[in-house]
């Protein structure tokens, strides 16, 4: 079963928002066995649309579309659909209800005619509720494709993904399995990786799939299979799986799909009971950024100082100006203390710092550009670790930030039973 995403919108060809839709989308699909075929974004043009939905006709099973629902003369997707479908636009009653329900009751205001319009649906679609906002989504089939039109808004899109797209799906379509597993890996770049297991990847089933997927400091290893013996594909991953394990068991760090290196932390952490904190300088609370990410950090993750100019190390950390003028402000010393400063201040069991030159100039310091001091305090000692991630600027901050959290991960794994 084969699926294309579209998404509508000029703002998103001119670059004016990113489209986060298509991926929510797609991991939604995919999960229960449909394939994206591709992902398209076209601009608010009938004409486009219409061509569009035309190239896709039997092509493939589901077209979903995303955007263009909205009550001004912009949003022209309902009346394309119904140019489509040989339609005419109709009042749902339901929807009515539902839209006069949210703004006369939620909002307290008069509904309008701009309101009332959100109503209007193509007479032969299936309506799908929308609870999450005022236009609804629809659903309509011609010959062998299914058209679906979700609002653009990314809460409201998800939630019709989730609670009826999804669901709909699943009763009316039979699907093959397509089964992911991820392996986490960090430490070692993508070729290096590949170098190390090119013999195992080689002798994979048919029908289990390798995708590299890099980032700065790490690499994910994703193993797709695809077919219809759900016991068989799941046997033939773990198998895999287990072989690749005994190759490169020195970097792997986590297998669940989608898990990330603080997910991981972050459950090490809650499973310990212990706290973390940051004393950030050119990494500008990235790292706190990511551990605040995750849903229910408030257990473990107690707090950032963004020390970024040297006079707030000074005056916020508390790190000496006479030891900044001993060692620079880019140096072991200076991060220990930073990192021990902000342990003692937010009373943690674990604390990060950063203080680096991320370029492209040299700043208060005359450290290498790319220079980097990463300091972990840890109940018992300080841990620092000196690199030069080079250039440019992002790749010495991104590269430092998944680094600082590799450091954390492999000293509280020490303590994993």
């Amino acid at each position: 079963m084969k699926a294309t995403i579209i998404t509508i919108g000029d703002e998103i060809l001119i670059g004016q928002i990113v489209d986060t839709n298509s991926g929510f989308i797609a991991k939604s699909l995919d999960r229960i066995g449909v394939e994206v075929h591709e992902m398209i974004s076209i601009s608010d043009d009938k004409k486009h649309i219409l061509d569009t939905f035309a190239q896709l006709q039997n092509k493939v099973d589901v077209v979903i579309v995303t955007g263009g629902l909205g009550p001004t003369k912009d949003d022209v997707t309902k009346k394309t659909f119904c140019d489509y479908f040989n339609d005419e636009l109709v009042i749902n009653p339901d929807v009515l209800a539902h839209v006069t329900e949210l703004i006369e009751g939620f909002y307290k205001r008069p509904i309008s005619q701009l309101n009332r319009d959100q109503a209007l649906v193509p007479s032969k679609c299936t309506v799908l509720h929308n609870k999450m906002g005022t236009a609804p989504g629809m659903w309509m089939k011609k010959e062998n494709t299914v058209f679906v039109s979700l609002p653009g808004v990314p809460y409201e899109m998800k939630y019709l993904v989730e609670e009826e797209i999804i669901p709909k799906i699943v009763r009316e379509y039979e699907r093959p399995y397509i089964l992911h597993k991820t392996i986490l890996t960090y430490g070692q770049g993508e070729s290096l990786v590949a170098e190390r297991i090119e013999d195992w990847e080689n002798n994979l089933p048919d029908f289990i799939k390798l995708a590299y997927l890099p980032n700065p400091g790490r690499v994910r290893l994703r193993l797709s299979a695809r077919g219809t013996d759900k016991e068989v594909l799941e046997a033939a991953i773990e198998e895999n799986v287990k072989s690749l394990d005994a190759i490169i068991n020195d970097i792997i760090v986590g297998y669940e799909e989608n898990e990330t290196i603080e997910s991981v932390v972050g459950k090490v952490l809650a499973k310990q009971h212990k706290t973390i904190s940051t004393a950030e300088s050119f990494t500008g609370g990235k790292i706190a950024s990511l551990l605040s990410s995750i849903p229910g950090a408030s257990a473990y993750f107690k707090g950032s100082v963004v020390s970024y100019a040297t006079e707030a190390k000074v005056s916020v950390l508390g790190v000496s100006q006479d030891l900044i003028d001993q060692f620079s402000v880019v140096s072991a010393e200076v991060a220990s203390v930073m990192a021990l400063n902000v342990k003692e201040m937010l009373k943690t069991d674990y604390a990060i710092a950063t203080t680096g030159n991320a370029g492209p100039t040299k700043g208060d310091s005359d450290a290498e550009i790319g220079a980097v001091f990463i300091a972990l305090a840890t109940p018992n000692e300080i841990i620092v670790e000196e690199f030069n991630f080079g250039q440019p600027r992002e790749k010495v901050i991104d590269r430092a930030t998944i680094k600082s959290l590799e450091i954390l991960q492999k000293e509280i794994l020490k303590f994993v039973q």
